[in-house]
């Protein structure tokens, strides 16, 4: 019994050190959206978890691609980083909706001004801004540098089902709507006439409904008084 009984602590201790313990793959660089779509404008969230057990994340610089650019990018202002937007100068105009630009985001640059990324912590980044490209995924390299002058360089591309050791992050776009504001456009007219229609309909029940109550309650009031009155004439007579 005792031999069984320390041979499944054994094992509920490997499986949950399994469970704890995360895998490399999962500890890099990622980016994620509530709202981001292609030809629209929307918020970027950037996790950076600290990998070094020694040194913390001091600086992180985030690149945008020039060949489908991003003309405008806003940051939030953090405590304890300086936030810095490079601009890029194209070699060429391109076409940005219904713009001809010159210059794009090139990179986003996050320096720590206090203690940065601790050992066994992570942090937070979000940006705002757009148009995004009008692509199926945006691809962001980005470099994670630490206080003791380490690089961890986040800009390869996967090119089938493995992921690769160093994966840049990437955020898949949701298709643009219709009215090409990306999903966060105002809504159609016949939307709004058809909401407007529903209302009305809504409004035109409540009043039938609370109108046939009347009726009853009128009804009901009607034939209790004419059954107190057949009451009195009894009593008298």
């Amino acid at each position: 019994m005792k031999r069984t009984t320390r041979a499944r602590l054994a094992a509920a201790v490997l499986g949950t050190a399994a469970v704890l313990v995360p895998s490399t793959a999962s500890a890099h660089v990622t980016v994620s959206s509530p709202d981001a779509a292609q030809g629209g404008y929307g918020k970027l969230v950037l996790r950076v978890p600290n990998e070094s057990d020694t040194a913390a994340t001091t600086r992180l610089t985030v690149t945008f691609p020039t060949d489908t650019p991003v003309t405008s990018i806003r940051t939030q202002p953090k405590p304890g980083w300086d936030a810095k937007v490079v601009m890029t100068k194209l070699d060429e105009p391109v076409e940005v909706g219904d713009l001809t630009v010159t210059e794009v985001v090139g990179s986003v640059v996050y320096t720590a001004t206090a203690g940065g990324i601790g050992v066994g912590e992570f942090d937070e980044f979000q940006l705002s801004g757009g148009p995004l490209p009008e692509t199926d995924t945006l691809v962001l390299p980005t470099k994670q540098e630490y206080a003791d002058g380490e690089v961890a360089d986040w800009s390869q591309v996967a090119t089938g089902d493995e992921e690769p050791e160093k994966p840049a992050p990437t955020l898949e776009l949701a298709a643009a709507s219709a009215d090409g504001h990306g999903g966060h456009g105002a809504p159609a007219a016949d939307e709004q006439d058809e909401a407007s229609a529903s209302s009305d309909d809504g409004t035109d029940t409540l009043a039938r409904v609370l109108g046939g109550l009347g009726v009853l309650v009128g009804v009901g009031g009607v034939a209790l008084a004419l059954r107190e009155n057949r009451r009195r004439a009894r009593t008298d007579s």
